[in-house]
């Protein structure tokens, strides 16, 4: 298949192709002509396949070709507010010649920040990117009108609910017109994920996407290393000896721990910085926005990055420490070969980790 079998609007089609978008991913193949159909659906494919655009492309178009394009359309909720900006840069993208409107609703402190979200809600935004409390805050407040909304997006599901925002998502649902249309991506499916679909979706209308869920990419070579955590540095250090790894990813399990690695490397003169949620959201930003301009090496991060941040060329991922569960392990390693690229993933195993590493 390429992306004119699926009937899109010229305008979009060249944003793809500005983009460089040829072919659609298997999630996108299965997914585009289902909610094209108006069906409900609940997916999951591992990270890095490709369903932030599975999602976006046909709503996109739908935005574009409707006669009574008033208010807000599409609500896409998200666990975290780094993903939130993702997919906004991503709407971005894809509607860049067809002019859709999008922003990210996300927390801090900034008044500057509140007012624009304020303005693009009253406003009615055609898509609007939300993590579950910020837009909570502003639904409270009564200026948010949601009665022309015709689709609502869960992307990262399954996070969110590990994250403990049941109820914030069933209290947001609870503001929204009945008759839409749902759409539920997630990585896994858990039992809680098959609860969620049955109170959300309209189950007679509802079709359920699975591919290869909890499986690394094929083109990642996975490896470990059994060692003492004294040994850890002097490891990643040799690691780098032949210069060969072109970006990478240093995974911790605590904020302590990424500081203290990243501190390490630096006095080993290596071309390092660090993220986790002590930075303030300009900071992490900026981290990211450098790290994809390859204004430096190696980013040290906690979970915060594991999950739905899409940046190429990521040629190693290191787990410091062990993830706490295979799903963790999933999202970590996915960080690299992504989008038919190869890549390393290698974790370090000290004699406490060996239960958890089994699993």
């Amino acid at each position: 298949m390429n992306f004119n079998d699926f009937n899109f609007t010229p305008e979009l089609l060249d944003g793809l192709e500005a983009m460089g978008f040829n072919t659609p991913t298997p999630i996108q193949e299965q997914a585009i002509p289902l909610i094209q159909d108006k069906k409900d659906l609940i997916a999951s494919a591992q990270t890095g396949t490709g369903k932030t655009a599975a999602f976006l492309l046909p709503i996109i178009d739908r935005i574009v070709k409707s006669p009574n394009r008033k208010g807000i359309n599409t609500l896409i909720i998200v666990p975290t507010r780094e993903l939130a900006i993702q997919i906004d840069q991503q709407v971005e993208g894809f509607g860049y010649f067809v002019g859709v409107s999008s922003c990210p609703i996300y927390g801090g402190n900034k008044p500057k920040l509140w007012d624009q979200q304020k303005q693009a809600i009253k406003q009615g935004a055609d898509i609007l990117i939300a993590t579950p409390g910020r837009l909570i805050s502003h639904l409270n407040l009564n200026y948010a009108d949601m009665s022309s909304l015709q689709h609502l997006i869960l992307d990262e599901a399954d996070r969110m609910l590990d994250m403990g925002f049941h109820e914030d998502i069933m209290h947001i649902i609870s503001k929204l017109p009945k008759k839409r249309q749902t759409l539920l991506f997630s990585a896994t499916m858990p039992p809680k994920m098959k609860d969620l679909s049955n109170k959300i979706l309209n189950v007679e209308n509802t079709k359920q996407i699975s591919i290869a869920v909890s499986k690394p990419a094929d083109k990642i070579l996975q490896a470990a290393y059994m060692t003492y955590d004294k040994q850890k540095i002097a490891l990643i250090q040799s690691l780098f000896k032949d210069d060969k790894y072109h970006k990478v990813i240093i995974f911790c399990s605590t904020k302590k721990s990424v500081k203290a690695v990243a501190e390490a490397l630096k006095r080993k003169n290596l071309s390092v910085r660090e993220i986790h949620s002590d930075l303030v959201q300009d900071e992490r930003n900026e981290v990211i926005q450098k790290y994809k301009a390859n204004r430096f090496k190696i980013l040290v991060a906690t979970d915060i990055l594991s999950r739905g941040i899409d940046i190429e060329d990521i040629s190693l991922v290191i787990n410091f420490d062990v993830p706490r569960d295979a799903e963790d392990y999933i999202h970590r390693i996915g960080r690299t070969a992504r989008a038919e690229a190869e890549g390393v993933a290698l974790t370090f195993i000290n004699e406490k980790d060996q239960r958890n590493f089994s699993k």
